[in-house]
């Protein structure tokens, strides 16, 4: 028998819980004459403590946590007490009126606020502490709010996630339903976080067909949108085909292969796809930018092969002879052949593992090139990276999107063929973290005739972003290159280094069992479970690394296979924080869905941010968070950025993060979590990468199966790039 629906109206007193994906809640809603404080649980458009709602469900009984009132619907009714009002005006609702500037205007106008903020909003102006820049803010925000409502309503209506409903509004202000009506797949293309599943389930709800041309170009794009973020440059035919088919298969359609090609075919009359054949006589399928950045790429690197600088390599030894002599450093074979050709190539490869020499091979070149008197500038993908750059030549070094100087009005650098940089002597460290894109930026801004060492270690995880520029350069074979391979007797007293180079050749690693009174660098924590795993990283960081000397809060990063998983980023670093950084009722908190941020949290950005000049990957902590404003404070190195709260989804906690996100990066204690929740993703190359961040003690926590197969598994996916055969070609 079906059950009848209650209706409850009353406030939200808190927030429980909130799925950023879904829009699913838990709620504790206070009643008027009800003693309690009563669980709501559904799907909302937006809720936030003080919205007054009125609810349309049915009662459940949930076996752990009592009765709950399921919501079927509901709207949001204006508040009808003094309180009430406050609390929905300081709920962050609108920037610009926290709890105390909403104290003061309902202490002003009583059960009017509302009524005058919507009708009369200049009258503000009587309240004391409120200037008229404050009330243009308020008003602006109460206008966009009340916008951004009807985009959500709307939203909820067809199933999108309430996420990213201010995002969208930010996109499209006023034309954001019209533009979702007309062609829903454009989100997939112009808002971060939406994708083509989104978007698809909303053009299915305003009733786009699902043979709709739109959507087989939608399916084909993302298609190849979705093998970019595997890091693929293109795709062959038939394998495109065969994803858009399965992408686009439902129930009740399933496209033919032969549809989709006749559309691969039209979009590549139109522009829109770029098709040519390849070695093996197939098609291949290209994004445009892809393919022009590629072809562009290898053209560039080869003009600047051709200006080979004229050198005296006698006097160049002679100048080896005295730095070394006076450094008391002793070179390799390999090194020095490393340094010589740095002087004499006009691009240059320096490559190899942990403690085979690159940084003090590195640290000479640089050396050298000072005392040639070439303006020298060095730069690397991430700001930790080019911090240690700096630290171990003496010399400045930036990232690269400051070194080619990003503006963010063009959205792009202002570095280029036009605007090359002054530097005759280019280092770029880490490079094996270059993608497609950051690789041709760079090569296009150094001028004909300066110099370019990329320095890197090919075994590392590939770039995050498409391309496998520093391998596909080797494999050119027209690129000088130098693979250093001894390991020097200082490295070789490190376990770190020494099981990085066994893990590198198949080896399982060599590491003690965690004490208090550890004799290696590389320790082990056998765990059954992945909840057992949480349990022995929280003991690691509160008793054994403050027992070691370490501070848990400067010197730990815990680095995981994956984010999901109760052993992945996203579970530890609610825990980190709790353990870390628990909640001050004294200090300021703001909460994105079930994400809290306080001051002093380690924090990440997720996406290249080019006004706020923060890329991914980036880490920052937070020194303040103003909840008038609804802004959050981050200093990342010495610069301070503000988010406000709708750009919140761009940064997450980061005690915790992936490997892949910490390329690029080194860390005095590394714990790394390895277990068979996170199969998928255990790979040599991952386990190598996650090692090597670390300086001075890592913790491997986890199953000794799982270690087994990160060590067996040889994740070299092959790119699917075309730039070593078109430098090859050049050649």
């Amino acid at each position: 028998m079906e059950q009848k629906n209650d209706y409850l109206q009353g406030v939200i007193e808190r927030l429980t819980f909130h799925s950023e994906e879904t829009g699913y809640a838990i709620a504790r809603l206070k009643v008027p004459k009800a003693q309690d404080l009563i669980t709501i649980v559904g799907n909302f458009a937006n809720i936030q403590a003080g919205q007054t709602l009125a609810l349309e469900g049915i009662w459940r009984s949930h076996p752990k946590y009592g009765d709950q009132f399921q919501v079927n619907q509901y709207r949001e009714t204006k508040p009808a007490t003094l309180t009430g009002i406050e609390k929905y005006l300081g709920s962050g609702l609108i920037k610009g009126v926290g709890p105390v500037t909403a104290k003061r205007i309902v202490a002003h106008f009583g059960l009017e606020t509302l009524e005058i903020i919507e009708t009369q909003i200049e009258r503000l102006i009587e309240v004391p502490g409120i200037a008229k820049k404050r009330v243009k803010m308020i008003q602006t925000a109460w206008e966009t709010q009340k916008s951004i409502k009807e985009v959500m309503v709307f939203l909820q209506g067809h199933g999108v996630s309430t996420t990213y409903a201010v995002k969208i509004y930010k996109q499209y202000g006023n034309n954001s339903i019209s533009t979702v009506t007309e062609n829903p797949y454009k989100l997939a293309t112009d808002i971060y976080g939406i994708g083509f599943f989104t978007a698809d389930a909303i053009a299915r709800n305003i009733g786009i067909e699902i043979n709709s041309e739109f959507r087989i170009i939608a399916g084909i794009f993302h298609s190849l949108g979705a093998a970019a973020e595997e890091g693929h440059c293109y795709l062959p035919q038939p394998e495109l085909i065969e994803r858009t088919v399965k992408l686009l298969t439902l129930e009740e359609y399933q496209p033919t292969p032969d549809t989709i090609e006749a559309l691969t075919h039209q979009l590549a009359i139109n522009d829109q796809l770029i098709m040519h054949g390849d070695s093996q006589g197939q098609f291949i399928c290209y994004k445009p930018t892809y393919f022009h950045t590629e072809q562009n790429l290898a053209e560039r690197v080869y003009q600047l092969l051709q200006r080979k600088p004229n050198i005296d390599l006698e006097r160049v030894n002679s100048w080896i002879d005295r730095y070394t002599s006076q450094k008391n450093i002793q070179l390799s074979s390999k090194q020095r052949a490393a340094v010589e050709m740095a002087a004499s190539s006009s691009v240059l490869i320096l490559t190899g593992g942990p403690g085979t020499g690159k940084t003090t091979t590195t640290r000479t070149i640089v050396a050298l090139w000072k005392a040639m008197g070439k303006e020298i500038a060095l730069a690397s993908p991430t700001g930790r990276a080019a911090q240690r750059l700096q630290e171990v030549t003496g010399c400045e070094a930036k990232t690269i999107h400051r070194f080619l100087e990003f503006d963010p009005s063009s959205m792009g650098f202002k570095r280029n063929q036009e605007y090359p940089l002054t530097a005759n002597a280019i280092a770029i460290d880490e490079a094996s973290m270059l993608d497609l894109f950051l690789a041709f930026s760079l090569v296009k801004a150094i001028p004909i005739g300066a110099q370019l060492l990329l320095v890197g270690d090919t075994d590392q995880l590939p770039s995050v972003g498409a391309g496998n520029v520093l391998k596909d350069l080797i494999d050119s074979q027209q690129v000088p290159v130098i693979t250093l391979t001894e390991v020097f007797r200082q490295a070789q007293a490190s376990q770190i280094i020494q099981n990085a180079h066994r893990i590198n050749t198949g080896k399982f690693p060599n590491m003690e069992k965690v004490s208090q009174t550890p004799k290696s660098d590389c320790l082990w924590l056998e765990m059954p479970t992945p909840e057992a795993g949480v349990q022995g990283i929280s003991d690691i960081i509160t008793h054994l690394l403050p027992s070691l000397g370490f501070d848990p809060q400067q010197d730990m990063q815990v680095l995981c296979p994956m984010t999901r998983g109760d052993i992945g980023t996203r579970n530890l670093n609610q825990v980190l924080q709790e353990l870390l950084n628990p909640p001050d009722p004294s200090k300021p908190e703001i909460k994105r869905g079930s994400m809290t941020f306080r001051v002093g949290d380690r924090i990440m950005q997720q996406v290249n941010d080019y006004n706020r000049e923060v890329f991914n990957g980036d880490i920052g902590t937070i020194t303040g968070i103003d909840i008038e404003e609804q802004e959050i404070t981050v200093l990342f190195g010495d610069r301070q950025v503000t988010y406000d709260s709708a750009d919140l989804n761009e940064i997450t906690l980061a005690r915790a993060t992936t490997i892949h996100k910490a390329q690029g990066s080194e860390y005095p204690v590394v714990i790394m979590p390895i277990f068979m929740q996170h199969f998928l993703m255990l790979s040599r190359n991952l386990f190598y990468t996650g090692i090597t961040r670390a300086r001075k003690l890592v913790i491997i926590v986890g199953e000794s199966k799982a270690i087994g197969l990160a060590v067996r598994q040889v994740n070299d996916k092959n790119r699917y790039t075309y730039l070593a055969r078109r430098i090859t070609k050049l050649g």
